[in-house]
């Protein structure tokens, strides 16, 4: 095994068998395929295979199962075997393996490193480990996190102090490690866990122009501690609509949906202006049996931002869910008569499931195929998908075959359902040539840079 072709082929998911499709072989009873291709460089067989042997009691067969991976030093699987060992008790282990990478340099080791000492009793370990980091983001944020129960927090609170002083002469370029608006954040989350409430409030409204990210635990703060009278105030400045999700949530929690629907309908509210919050609103009143109002909601959404297709996905949903799905094939022809009777496929195919609601699942795949963009790969993916919706597999293997490179996990996952597992193994596993790694060479003009 090599650590950079694991890698890749688990980040692109190319040439292997997806978890999802690793939990299908298993849930339809091929734990021997499974443990088969644990053996054979397949990395989340190996480790789905790995976590049942621990299941079992057979912590020493799953150790051993993914000891070729651990001996290739690939990062991910010592999380893995980090994680495994953990949650048998077998602490010291678990660290012994972090420190071992961590001491080899590898970029990540530290934080999972730092964490595991933190969890078990050694936080001040941890906290003095991570303190010359301060200065780097994703350290940073683990030496607050440890300082708690390293009884260390104000001497944390001291270091991100000193980062709230540095403006950046050449925003976003300047700050790569722990920038001011981060420090202000960090410091905010020590002082209220100090139960500083009001000093974490003033923090985070520190400036004119609040960061996105100090706006969010902003919002949370307030709602954490049933602050709405705040949380209202915020909701009617904060044009980034976090406040008010946050507020309509909180009501909502304490029953008060009315009031939860009024944050969002406000005069001149988010809803009036962002599709985000429409969405939250809909969503709200669909858990609360008000299906129609919500159809409502994003309809006027759906005229306001004409073609934007995440907004019709949704009306198009909550149609299919009151049973409605002419009115959302209604919205759609008129979307498609404006612009001249022609839809790229992209918008074409979100009414495939509201035809087969209305006229059966053969007139909405004869209406796909007549598309002009019909024979494609991607449309064979939704003809399949409503296929084997209504449990026509075969002819959704059918139709994927074709395009099998394009669809090879659907194919698979079908293949799969069928029984015919040899078949399945066999797309999926088809290697495609790893790209060659970017130069750390000099820079050129001139081809192949």
């Amino acid at each position: 095994m090599d650590a950079a072709d694991l890698d890749y082929r688990a980040r692109t998911r190319s040439g292997c068998i997806p978890p999802e499709l690793v939990s299908r072989l298993l849930e339809r009873g091929h734990v021997d395929v499974v443990e088969l291709q644990a053996g054979r460089g397949e990395w989340f067989c190996a480790l789905a295979w790995a976590r049942l042997l621990g299941e079992q009691g057979r912590q020493a067969d799953a150790l051993e199962v993914l000891a070729p991976y651990l001996a290739t030093g690939w990062w991910t699987a010592v999380v893995a075997a980090a994680e495994l060992l953990e949650g048998w008790g077998r602490v010291d282990e678990a660290i012994e393996i972090t420190r071992v990478r961590m001491e080899a340099g590898h970029p990540m080791a530290l934080e999972s490193y730092a964490r595991l000492l933190a969890r078990h009793g050694r936080a001040e370990e941890a906290f003095t480990l991570l303190r010359p980091h301060i200065g780097e983001l994703s350290l940073g944020v683990v030496l607050v996190d440890v300082a708690a129960a390293a009884g260390r927090d104000e001497e944390a609170a001291a270091l991100v102090s000193a980062r709230t002083e540095h403006r950046c002469s050449d925003f976003p370029w300047c700050c790569r490690g722990l920038d001011r608006d981060t420090a202000i954040g960090l410091l905010a989350r020590i002082r209220e866990r100090q139960g500083r409430t009001d000093e974490a409030i003033a923090l985070l409204r520190t400036g004119s122009t609040m960061l996105l990210n100090n706006r969010e635990q902003l919002a949370a703060l307030l709602a954490r501690h049933g602050r709405l009278d705040d949380l209202r105030a915020a909701a009617a400045t904060d044009d980034s609509g976090y406040a008010v999700q946050r507020l309509a949530r909180l009501l909502e929690e304490r029953g008060d949906v009315e009031g939860a629907i009024a944050a969002y309908r406000q005069a001149d509210g988010p809803v009036a202006h962002d599709p985000n919050s429409a969405f939250e609103l809909a969503q709200l009143l669909a858990r609360h049996s008000r299906g129609n109002e919500a159809i409502d909601v994003m309809r006027v959404q759906a005229d306001a931002r004409n073609g934007d297709d995440w907004i019709l996905h949704t009306l198009s949903d909550l149609c299919l869910g009151q049973g409605r799905p002419e009115d959302g094939l209604a919205h759609l022809d008129a979307l498609a008569a404006a612009r001249g009777g022609e839809e790229d496929w992209d918008l074409y195919w979100i009414r495939l499931p509201l035809i087969a609601a209305r006229d059966g699942v053969d007139e909405a795949i004869a209406q796909a195929r007549s598309h002009p963009e019909g024979a494609t790969s991607y449309a064979a993916s939704r003809i399949a998908e409503l296929l084997a919706g209504a449990g026509r597999t075969g002819e959704a293997v059918a139709v994927l075959r074709p395009h099998a490179p394009a669809n090879s996990d659907d194919l698979a996952g079908h293949l799969i359902d069928l029984g015919r597992v040899e078949d399945a193994l066999a797309v999926l596993q088809r290697r495609t040539p790893r790209p060659p790694e970017l130069s750390d060479g000099p820079w050129h003009d001139d081809p192949p840079f």
